[in-house]
């Protein structure tokens, strides 16, 4: 598990405490009204922090990150990022820093960008959508993009020690089923969707896990793999032939192809929407420039020294 990546997960998740801070309630951080199923997960000076606010949290986060939130270490990080900001939001609110006119302007400011980011994703969003047809087209036009050599599909189990990875193989052999056993125990972070890690060609993974993926069997499991990473257990669970991939497949390559187009259309036309009928005056309040201080004198032509010739 990259350590680096959690580090920019615990100071990600700290900086949201401005928008926590602001619901209210007996929890400095949690949502206003707690879900009935809320579970309290830990409790810091007598404030609970319960499974919304955790839910919340992850669902905040970057995408490449949600998913290692998910993991055991990541829960862990999680839960720590979240105590800690419970600790730093009733030692400012202490100190008084909650009441702050420094607080309170920025407050106000990022309500601002909330409602009007908030506004724009709606509105964008539902204006540049891509049709089945659209992808469709762009699919057939532009076959070559979609050609790919020998693919398979696998799915892994990655501990740190040896015999943490005996004693699973001992349990996928017990019939144990390997996808709960990824999402339990899996150190990486692919726990989340069962140690699917997707398609992927040769070249793509370190080779000693990229040869035994490929020698595997569709639905064979490996022995156990020791990489840079740790112990792997893999599964393989598809394999293709080189050619081109089907259009199922690549619709989400050719939506994040066309997306910011329509986009950047759909913005465009709500920019012309919102003037019209809008009544507009801009006033140049602007400082009138400073004058242009004057250039230096040219230096007097010097005069010939006694005996020179002029």
């Amino acid at each position: 598990m990259n350590t680096r990546i959690f580090l920019n997960l615990t100071m990600i998740a700290l900086t949201t405490l401005v928008l926590t801070a602001c619901q209210g309630n007996n929890s400095t951080s949690g949502p206003a009204v707690p879900s009935k199923d809320a579970k309290v997960l830990a409790t810091v000076n007598g404030v609970n922090i319960t499974s919304d606010d955790f839910d919340r949290e992850v669902k905040a986060l970057p995408e490449y990150i949600r998913a290692m939130a998910d993991t055991p270490q990541g829960k862990k990080e999680m839960m720590d990022t979240l105590v800690m900001r419970e600790l730093i939001l009733q030692q400012a609110a202490k100190d008084g820093v909650d009441k702050s006119k420094d607080v309170e302007e920025k407050m106000v400011e990022l309500k601002k960008r909330i409602i009007v980011d908030t506004y724009l994703k709606k509105k964008v969003e539902t204006s540049a959508k891509i049709s089945d047809e659209e992808l469709k087209n762009f699919y057939e036009k532009n076959l070559d993009k979609f050609k790919a050599d020998e693919q398979v599909r696998a799915s892994h189990i990655l501990v740190k020690t040896e015999q943490e990875a005996k004693d699973l193989l001992a349990q996928l052999k017990g019939g144990a089923k390997f996808e709960e056993l990824a999402k339990t125990k899996s150190v990486d972070s692919s726990a989340s969707k069962g140690g699917d890690l997707g398609w992927f060609g040769k070249g793509n993974m370190v080779p000693v896990f990229e040869k035994t993926a490929f020698a595997l069997k569709e639905g064979e499991t490996s022995g156990i793999v020791k990489s840079e990473f740790g112990y792997h257990i893999i599964k393989l669970t598809g394999k293709r032939p080189a050619g081109a991939r089907p259009l199922e497949e690549a619709k989400e390559q050719i939506k994040a192809a066309l997306l910011p187009q329509k986009q950047q259309q759909a913005f465009m036309q709500l920019k012309e929407e919102l003037r019209k009928g809008a009544k507009i005056e801009l006033k140049d309040q602007a400082p009138a420039p400073a004058p242009e201080a004057p250039k230096p004198a040219a230096p007097a032509a010097a005069q010939p020294a006694a005996g020179e010739k002029k």
